[in-house]
């Protein structure tokens, strides 16, 4: 275990340490950065953090220093602060300088006054980050990096809760399941390798919308604005101090800072407050914008940013950065048994697409799929497909997006009902009065997998809103992106979301691919049936899927000149034989194709064996489809 001491416990005391020793020399900032960076480089220091994704804020000391892994919902505008500051004592005439670097509220003694007029004082500027847990985040994501957590925390002082709570996600469930309880501590006692057997507890089902939290002192009730309906967790004001430009909306970061739930920061929202309490610019605001941006530290801490990374991925059994050499370790020696992993997941997904092999073929091919490049606007890498010939109404869907979910870091499945497509919000919108962006259900990290269940969708008449919904779900389909929508114009925000459409018939939204279920297995109980194939897969297997899913989208890929070559004669050789056989969009798919199937057999460079399977499968698709349509008529 690494020395905890102060620097875990009490960041600012190691920061005031810094400031004393390096004033007035602007380099004290540079040091306690680097001073952090260090020490979380230690015996796997950063384990000792606590998180607020895990742990309930009042189980965590103020000022202390806690980790947080989130996304950037809305970015507030910068705002100003006295770097340094300070203060007098009216007796004595003594003067002492303050940093205000890492705080919310000046710090001064019982007898000290700050001096406004002061020559020493600096002002400076930060960013605030309006953060929330990753949107539709699995949840074995979170019992992994759970269970690897070896912070010690206990409740806060400041207020003592009723009972004890162990995570965000266990907190209400732990009255309904008391054996819940005997899981975790046994979870705990395993220690040491996270990438061994964490037994998933419980498969994540949609929960009642609870992302409006009353608080006391603001009605109507606050809302965190979280994307997706029945998400947990906390939202975080992050004040970022240096590179903030380098952040953008949507962006997966994980923020080390210091936690400030300060109650002062509580009196913006306090109806009888003392405006003499207020900076006087905050005059400027209207009502509804301070009670956004200033919500109770209680709802919604303040984490101010020693140290932030953008994530390349959520998976916490993956090394976080793979470039680094430990990491380079990790991915050869799993390289090395990738075969057996894919033959098992491909075996795994046969069995859940009731025995059709070719269509657990593209299902592994879609799962690895990912933006790679942007062509002017076109996004190269993008695989949508639609698994058409889908059981209608049938639990088939829902139990297939369960599968999905237990592999993939964060997912969601959006029911295409009529009631769904006029209801709900699914483009961000800016709210001028309350100056924020309002979210909707498009707005997601980049590589969440999206489910389009259309086997839903019944007869009935779309309104306005449910026709730009389908619209912006063509769009990111299409063009993967979302044009947010700023009342006087729209944004375009580039984004990287896997889309899975399953359907009756052809879907309705555009795809890249359309694959038709051909079952080889009729189970009379779908239900059992399903249910049976995740229970009957060993945890450390499944961990090896997620590995397998995850490491292969952050892989390189070329193709040498040579095989382009042999590519283009092919391509020509075709059309020669048969010039309607094949169209340039044709060959087009058939790269992909082939790129994502030398990909997942963990090659990084295409083999003229690879484009030959990739022809074939591409053959057996179509000809599955023309087959159909023969049955069918024009439907497909």
């Amino acid at each position: 275990m690494p020395c905890v001491g102060d620097w875990l416990n009490n960041p600012l005391s190691i920061v005031q340490g810094f400031f004393a020793q390096n004033v007035p020399n602007s380099d004290w900032e540079k040091k306690v950065t680097e001073y952090f960076k260090e020490k979380l480089k230690e015996n796997n220091a950063t384990n000792w953090v606590p998180s607020l994704n895990d742990v309930p804020v009042h189980y965590l000391k103020p000022n202390s220093l806690v980790k947080f892994r989130c996304m950037v919902q809305d970015m507030f505008d910068p705002e100003f602060y006295m770097g340094v500051y300070e203060t007098v004592d009216p007796n004595t005439n003594a003067r002492v300088l303050h940093f205000g670097k890492y705080r919310d509220v000046a710090e001064c003694g019982p007898q000290q006054e700050i001096d406004l007029n002061s020559s020493q004082t600096v002002t400076s500027e930060r960013q605030t980050l309006y953060c929330i847990p990753v949107p539709g985040e699995s949840a074995w994501v979170k019992e992994i990096s759970f269970f690897a957590s070896q912070a010690r925390v206990s409740p806060s002082t400041s207020y003592t809760p009723s009972r004890h709570k162990r995570s965000y996600e266990e907190d209400e469930d732990m009255d309904l399941h008391p054996s819940k309880q005997k899981e975790q501590h046994m979870g705990n006692s395993g220690g040491g390798d996270i990438h061994g057997c964490v037994e998933p507890k419980r498969l994540e089902t949609e929960a009642p919308a609870g992302h409006h939290l009353i608080s006391p002192n603001c009605s109507p009730p606050l809302d965190l604005n979280f994307p997706l309906p029945g998400e947990k967790g906390p939202a975080c004001l992050v004040k970022v101090y240096e590179s903030w430009e380098s952040f953008k909306v949507n962006d997966v970061l994980e923020v080390y800072g210091v936690l400030s739930v300060d109650p002062v920061l509580s009196l913006v929202n306090n109806e009888e407050r003392d405006s003499s309490a207020l900076d006087p610019m905050d005059c400027m605001d209207t009502a509804e914008e301070q009670r956004v941006h200033s919500p109770p530290a209680s709802l919604v801490p303040r984490i101010h940013v020693i140290l932030a990374q953008k994530l390349q991925h959520i998976n916490p059994l993956l090394p976080a950065c793979l470039k680094e050499e430990e990491s380079k370790t990790f991915v050869s020696n799993f390289m090395s048994e990738l075969s057996p992993v894919r033959a098992e997941l491909l075996g795994f997904l046969t069995h859940a697409l009731l025995g059709d092999s070719l269509a657990a073929e593209y299902l592994i091919l879609h799962l690895i799929s990912t933006v790679y490049a942007r062509r002017d606007v076109l996004p190269l890498g993008k695989f949508t497909v639609n698994l058409s010939g889908c059981p209608r109404n049938s639990i088939f869907t829902e139990h297939i997006y369960r599968i999905i979910q237990q592999l993939v870091p964060a997912s969601h499945r959006l029911q295409m009902t009529i009631e769904n497509m006029n209801h709900s919000r699914f483009i961000p919108h800016k709210d001028y009065a309350a100056n924020r962006l309002v979210t909707g259900v498009l707005q997601l990290a980049s590589n969440t997998s999206l489910v389009v269940d259309e086997t839903q969708l019944e007869q009935g008449q779309l309104d306005t809103t449910g026709v730009h919904n389908v619209t912006a779900l063509g769009n990111l389909i299409t063009w993967q992106k979302v044009d947010y929508d700023f009342s006087y114009h729209r944004m375009e925000f580039p984004c990287n979301i896997n889309v899975l459409i399953t359907s009756e018939g052809r879907s309705l939204l555009p795809s890249d691919c359309q694959v038709h279920l051909q079952p080889q297995i009729i189970p009379p109980n779908m239900e059992e049936y399903m249910s049976s194939l995740l229970t009957a897969v060993l945890p450390s297997v499944l961990n090896k899927f997620r590995i397998y899913l995850s490491l292969l989208r952050l892989l390189d890929y070329s193709i040498s000149d040579e095989v382009t070559k042999a590519v283009e004669e092919d391509f020509v050789e075709m059309r020669k034989n048969d010039p309607e056989s094949i169209t340039a969009d044709d060959l087009h798919k058939t790269l992909l194709v082939a790129r994502f199937l030398s990909l997942s057999a963990g090659q990084t460079t295409l083999s003229r064996e690879r484009w030959l399977r990739a022809k074939q499968l591409e053959a057996q698709r179509k000809a599955r489809l023309q087959q159909q349509k023969c049955v069918n008529g024009n439907e497909l």
